[in-house]
């Protein structure tokens, strides 16, 4: 099984430190499971203007290509403006209406007020169900006094715990979408 997190920003570390810290929990469960990470401030995406990934020289066709052969994916984004980051939803603007069917999509958000919480229930959430996702029920905010000013490593351990419940479900409900599709 491969589980791959995209972190969605092209500022700061925080939102790749928590999708690192889910794939990292996941490794931990169960060894066999293979894991990438897609930093999107590493990668030089084209402007999603509605031509076919194939036409794009750049590496929106091998990132998109990577998250679609994913078996499970956890995307993370910073709440900016109680909306989730450009580069995030211009990634997917370039994928497939049936590009997550029977994949397990979690989510991670940072940002720095509680009051953003909810922004991936009503904006991420449906847009990757949209895709046909399913997403778990642990998806985690992590507020930005969650992480040490000095290291930005995670320091409040119930934000830790829920970010290793995020990896045990998506892997539990993987394990269970690829039985089904055995059958």
């Amino acid at each position: 099984m491969k589980l791959v997190g995209v972190s969605g920003t092209l500022a700061g570390n925080k939102t790749s430190k928590a999708v690192y810290d889910v794939l990292a929990a996941a490794k931990m469960l169960d060894k066999s499971v293979e894991i990438e990470l897609i930093d999107l401030r590493d990668y030089d995406l084209s402007f999603a203007d509605g031509s076919p990934l194939a036409y794009f020289e750049d590496d929106t066709w091998p990132v998109a290509e990577k998250i679609m052969s994913a078996d499970c994916l956890v995307f993370g984004t910073p709440i900016y403006q109680a909306s989730i980051s450009g580069v995030l939803k211009n990634l997917l603007d370039h994928i497939p209406e049936y590009a997550f069917k029977n994949k397990v999509t979690g989510i991670v958000a940072t940002g720095l007020s509680e009051k953003h919480f909810l922004v991936t229930e009503y904006q991420l959430k449906p847009i990757l169900s949209y895709f046909k996702g399913l997403v778990p029920t642990e998806n985690v905010f992590v507020q930005n006094d969650c992480f040490s000013l000095e290291s930005e490593e995670i320091i409040d351990n119930l934000v830790a715990k829920r970010l290793h419940n995020l990896a045990d479900e998506i892997l539990f409900l993987q394990g269970s979408i690829n039985e089904r599709m055995k059958r």
